[in-house]
């Protein structure tokens, strides 16, 4: 199709408009490819905003339900609750699977959520630009998953929020991924062994799931230990790994619905 054309047709500007087509195009040659190297899609910034629009709304939502703006800096368990956060007694017995990965979203207050964030600010390009967006979704979901799993498997009947389990998964996978590619990665694998510090100190300070921490690091060193150095992805294998992102993305995008779904029939 002439697509200057059809849009000179439409009044607007052709030309622009043509250029933008070949640059989406351009996008998903490359995300079939798992070309990634000049591609600015970013799944790590997409999460961020993720989490900074659930805790907003968590927080007018607490206001109007008449709890203040309390829930700012320190939420009150049934609205953390509310908004997704981990209660394994509720996805066993009452079938509320989605909690599995929307307490990965959820936070318990403004310096929990600023923190979380300034990790995923800062080791998520990293690890994005080596796997690119289709295996860092999948890493991420796949940690959250096994964060919790830990959680069940310690202290079932304790609540949970925060999306520190997939970050301490980002930080295993690196620790070990980095650490295999030999001297090219060491200076990598000691820059995220000093945010596993930081995050294990800031832990214990603020009396966070060091569960959740474990199996997410422990999930995250199983990744780094299977996978390829990058050098050796296979484009046939980078269109099944895309095909999982987008899949991960879809189960957590419905993980959200059915979080707000509940919210609304309450």
């Amino acid at each position: 199709m002439d697509w200057k054309t059809f849009f000179d047709r439409l009044g607007m500007n052709g030309t622009r408009w043509q250029w933008k087509i070949m640059k989406w195009e351009r996008k998903a040659k490359q995300f079939k490819s798992g070309d990634f190297s000049t591609a600015d899609f970013s799944v790590h910034r997409l999460i961020l905003y993720l989490n900074l629009g659930l805790f907003s709304m968590m927080v007018i939502h607490g206001a109007l339900a008449g709890y203040g703006f309390g829930g700012l800096f320190r939420p009150p368990v049934q609205l953390s609750l509310t908004w997704g956060g981990q209660y394994w007694p509720a996805v066993l017995e009452h079938g509320q699977w989605w909690r599995c990965l929307t307490y990965a979203y959820s936070h318990g207050g403004i310096i929990h959520l600023a923190f979380n964030m300034m990790v995923l600010y800062q080791v998520g390009p990293l690890v994005e630009r080596e796997l690119g967006p289709g295996r860092f979704m999948v890493l991420y979901t796949a940690t959250a998953i096994t964060a919790t799993l830990a959680g069940l498997l310690w202290h079932a009947n304790v609540p949970v929020v925060g999306a520190s389990g997939a970050l301490f998964g980002l930080i295993g996978f690196s620790i070990v991924y980095f650490h295999r590619l030999g001297a090219a990665g060491l200076q990598l694998r000691n820059f995220m062994l000093q945010w596993a510090c930081f995050a294990f100190i800031f832990g214990l300070l603020v009396g966070a799931d060091n569960a959740g921490h474990f199996g997410g690091a422990v999930g995250g060193a199983l990744f780094g230990l299977v996978l390829p150095p990058r050098s050796l992805f296979r484009p046939g294998l980078n269109r099944i790994w895309n095909a999982l992102g987008l899949l991960c993305a879809l189960v957590t995008l419905l993980a959200l619905l059915s979080m707000i779904v509940s919210i609304v029939t309450a």
